[in-house]
């Protein structure tokens, strides 16, 4: 436990995002959480967030008392100047520029501003995200080196002290799922599994054992395989 530090966790309602929260909760004294509607296809994860920070709540009366205020903020503006296939309705496919059409430009790096604006005025030291480069889409806003550079920029912008920190930058989903376990049990893994949102299209239908989604998107596909070798890591345990 780091008592002289507060940490505000980027909170999507995801799987990675839910396993941030409960990183920070075992590390923090306080933690506060932020939520985006940025006009995603995917909206329902702002949906499911209160059961899932409910659930966060119910598994440890100690992170119940950690954790503080959710915090809501309306990034519109970032749908309506984006042409994406996480803004509109249209085919995820690859770009000529490399990139997957479900990336949205300056997503994370306005994320991780407003936050740092929040930050400044709760008086939190700590900025969680679950932003990663190990196994991920291909986006250039999750890579180390962009998050180091945003540190440095927002604290030279706004002469603070914030540290950024992302848990998940150096693993893979499967890993992901393992600190989940490691964290917070049993309980923990059960609730990403049934409660969080993942998938880019917004399909909660049937629940398959990874969790709800169409399957077939990028975001599905890497949960579902990470949710496979983990399975397969615990049969050799």
């Amino acid at each position: 436990m780091q008592q002289s530090d507060t940490a505000l966790v980027l909170f999507s309602g995801g799987q990675d995002s839910t396993t941030c929260l409960a990183w920070a909760l075992e590390r923090y004294q306080r933690v506060e959480t932020i939520g985006f509607d940025y006009g995603q296809r995917h909206a329902i994860e702002l949906a499911v967030r209160p059961a899932v920070l409910a659930g966060v709540r119910a598994i440890a009366p100690a992170w119940g008392a950690r954790l503080g205020d959710d915090h809501m903020i309306d990034l519109s503006l970032l749908g309506k100047i984006s042409d994406t296939a996480l803004t509109s309705d249209v085919a995820i496919a690859m770009q000529a520029n490399g990139l997957p059409n479900t990336f949205v430009p300056g997503r994370n790096l306005m994320f991780m501003m407003v936050a740092a604006t929040l930050a400044y005025r709760r008086g939190l030291t700590v900025l969680v995200g679950g932003m990663c480069e190990t196994d991920f889409s291909g986006y250039p806003d999750c890579r180390d080196d962009t998050m180091k550079a945003l540190q440095v920029a927002l604290n030279l912008g706004m002469a603070t002290r914030l540290k950024v920190e992302t848990p998940l930058m150096w693993i893979d989903k499967n890993e992901t799922w393992q600190l989940a376990e490691r964290t917070g049990g049993a309980a923990l893994v059960d609730l990403i599994r049934t409660e969080t949102h993942t998938c880019y299209l917004g399909e909660r239908g049937a629940l398959h054992p990874w969790g709800y989604g169409c399957g077939s998107c990028p975001a599905c596909e890497l949960r579902a395989r990470g949710y496979q070798q983990y399975q397969q890591s615990k049969d050799v345990r």
